[in-house]
């Protein structure tokens, strides 16, 4: 090329160079071309992997090993700290997967507990009876258990021969008018189950009385018979039980973290399956102090009338305890609830997927407090109005934690232990290559625990140089070395991954 073309290039070249710098200065950077490249950049998937299995991933779309579309991942997607747990997908992966949304609500709705119990005798209204003489029974009018009876009818009579007797030696006593021996037959005929106005006729009459009649306590049911007509009893032996079913009790089972809501004198509502229209109010009356080892509940007493009969012991029971009901003069706080199906609980945190439209999705850790029927209150981490997942929100969580390992593998700011401080920056193991995309630096490796840096093991997605890379292939047996901080881009880091050949040797 001759000098005089050399310099007029050279010219134009620098020309145009002038010109974009001025023209970028004056022109907006919508209308930018290296912001128009960049933009296309962006939108151009770096690869696609499956939506349930993060280890799959394609360098071109299609469906994954279940039959689901892969989901494309673009650049950028995961480029800063607060987008590492963010999870982005598709109208149609939404459909596919079921994502359902709630609005986290704010009401002052009084705290309710749902649970089951059964029908019990009300103690209170239960009498035994017995006798304080041995004997026979004869004429016993009541015959069988279920038999409804009145206050002072007549159960049976009583033959005992030491009753008998007792008369005859009060009698005596009273003919010979020694008033000490009286007294003590009196005593007693009186500890034999005689009453006052037995005795007083015994001695107007002058005469024993071979049967004593006894009596029913209370109205009632028969419950229970411990002998029938011509049966011998015996003190201690309950002969008959009557209960009054007017009243009874409902014995219903409380979750030992939520007992501490219920007391005394809250209103209880009641449906029975069997009587779906029907609806009980009772209250409650006792909380018993022990709690069932096996089931981690605590029982709770309720009374409900019964005039009419219809709850028979052993009834099963769906109750509604309204925990707010015995302070009437206390306003209730607005609470923000959310369906308790919406709450992910693991063993160390408590949190939420958070639905922010256009296809994104974020966890957010929250804490939980009291249920409130299908719902349950969080005290902490939402606000009212915000949308959430409440179906495939499992999916959704894994998705962002393998992406961003911000919840799930790394300890929150009140769990970070100096034990945790102190663990090394790095952790070496041997493991296999489950797949590999050399283009992105970009290798699965399935590893045992690397105890050294508290890793459990895993099957697990890590970012390194592509040139490392180079000579590995799915299927080869590799040393690796795991960074423990994760990179910019949310994944865990390969300082080194080298090829070992089957003696468990590193290839030179």
């Amino acid at each position: 090329m001759s000098a005089s073309k050399t310099i007029l290039f050279a010219t134009i070249f620098g020309l145009g160079i002038g010109l974009g710098i001025v023209g970028s200065k004056y022109i907006g950077n919508e209308n930018s071309p290296s912001q128009s490249t960049q933009t296309d950049d962006e939108k151009k998937p770096l690869y696609w992997q499956a939506p349930m299995d993060k280890s799959f991933r394609s360098d071109t779309p299609g469906k994954s090993p279940m039959g689901m579309d892969l989901i494309p991942v673009y650049a950028g997607a995961d480029g800063t700290d607060d987008e590492r747990n963010l999870v982005r997908i598709n109208p149609t992966v939404e459909n596919n997967i079921g994502v359902r949304t709630a609005i986290v609500s704010s009401n002052n709705t009084s705290p309710i507990i749902e649970t089951v119990g059964t029908i019990q005798i009300d103690d209170d209204n239960t009498s035994v009876v017995d006798v304080r003489t041995e004997g026979w029974i004869e004429n016993m009018p009541v015959k069988a258990i279920g038999d409804e009876v009145r206050k002072g009818q007549l159960l049976f009579k009583l033959f005992s021969r030491p009753l008998v007797s007792a008369q005859d030696e009060f009698l005596q006593a009273a003919k010979m008018g020694r008033q000490n021996l009286i007294t003590a037959t009196r005593a007693r005929l009186l500890s034999l189950g005689m009453s006052n106005r037995e005795i007083a006729r015994l001695k107007e009459t002058g005469k024993s009385i071979r049967l004593m009649n006894i009596y029913a306590p209370r109205s009632g049911i028969v419950t229970e018979m411990g002998a029938g007509e011509g049966g011998f009893v015996k003190p201690g032996m309950n002969v008959l039980k009557i209960v009054d079913l007017k009243t009874v009790w409902a014995i219903a089972d409380v979750f030992e973290d939520q007992v501490h809501q219920v007391h005394p004198g809250q209103t209880v509502y009641m449906r029975m399956a069997g009587m779906p229209s029907r609806e009980w109010e009772g209250k409650v009356e006792y909380i018993y102090p022990t709690v069932n080892a096996k089931a981690r509940t605590v029982q709770v007493r309720i009374g409900f009338d019964n005039q009419d009969g219809l709850l028979r012991p052993e009834m099963f029971a769906r109750l509604i305890i309204k925990t707010e009901t015995n302070m009437p003069d206390m306003e209730m706080p607005s609470t923000v609830a959310i369906p308790r199906e919406a709450l992910i609980r693991t063993g160390r945190s408590e949190r939420v997927i958070l639905a922010l439209g256009n296809g994104q999705y974020q966890p957010a850790e929250v804490v939980s407090g009291q249920e409130i029927g299908d719902d349950i209150e969080i005290l902490s981490g939402l606000k009212a109005g915000e949308k959430i997942v409440v179906s495939a929100q499992f999916l959704l969580d894994s998705e962002a934690s393998l992406r961003g390992t911000l919840l799930r593998l790394t300890p929150t700011s009140q769990e970070t232990t100096d034990m945790d401080m102190d663990l090394p920056d790095t952790g070496k193991t041997m493991g296999e290559v489950i797949s590999i995309m050399p283009e992105h630096g970009m290798v699965t490796v399935d590893h045992p625990a690397i105890e050294n840096i508290n890793m459990p093991a895993m099957i697990m997605a890590y970012s390194t140089e592509p040139e490392l890379l180079k000579k590995i292939k799915v299927g080869d047996h590799v040393n690796i070395t795991v960074v423990t901080k994760p990179g910019e881009d949310g994944n865990y880091r390969l300082s080194d991954i080298v090829k070992m050949d089957m003696g468990g040797e590193k290839k030179q």
